[in-house]
């Protein structure tokens, strides 16, 4: 085993976990799952069957990675945080052949108590504000808040609100990191340093 699992943690025949990664107490991990380097998944953290979660995230504590779920290099998951994977469930109707795929991109985090309802993506380095509610898909960059989420902002990799406007054009330098972003209509990008 080379990654660290704490006695109380259950990860069942088939599971892979990748070196480096921290299973805490009581956490279920299914045997199907596909877990990367450096991943620490919290207390009392459930991993379904069909999920994959890349290199370097963090699942905090009491929060379901339903089946149908991918989260990519770097997603950080709040605490409590729910994703689903059924959009319409019903206990008396079996739906397990109308999962929802969901798709968290690259250094996205998920803010604390926030729920994502099934079949969104969210966009690379996106920030779900703590308790918000994501019902359609988020661009990259994106800041969103509310119930349902709102965009009220752009956020850098370094996980900085930027002084752009909503749409439109802009460009402004990271005061972090001196990376430079620019807006494009609707569309924010990390160029390249020169």
């Amino acid at each position: 085993m080379n990654h660290y699992q704490h006695p109380s943690a259950i990860v069942d025949d088939g599971a892979q976990i990748g070196e480096g990664s921290r299973v805490w107490h009581f956490v279920h991990v299914c045997g199907g799952a596909r877990i990367g380097k450096g991943v620490s998944l919290g207390q009392n953290v459930f991993v379904g069957n069909r999920v994959l979660i890349g290199d370097h995230c963090k699942v905090q504590n009491n929060v379901s990675v339903y089946d149908n779920v991918t989260l990519e290099e770097g997603v950080f998951c709040g605490p409590s945080m729910v994703f689903t994977n059924v959009y319409n469930p019903r206990s008396l109707i079996e739906r397990k052949d109308q999962y929802r795929d969901t798709l968290v991109k690259r250094g996205a985090s998920l803010g604390a108590n926030c729920t994502i309802i099934c079949g969104v993506t969210i966009g690379e380095y996106a920030f779900v504000g703590a308790g918000a509610l994501v019902n359609k898909d988020v661009p990259a960059y994106a800041l969103v808040v509310g119930l349902p989420a709102r965009q009220i902002g752009w956020m850098s990799e370094f996980g900085e609100q930027l002084d752009l406007p909503l749409e439109g054009q802009g460009e402004v330098l990271c005061p972090h990191t001196g990376a430079r972003y620019v807006l494009n209509g609707h569309i924010l990008t990390k160029m390249e340093a020169r």
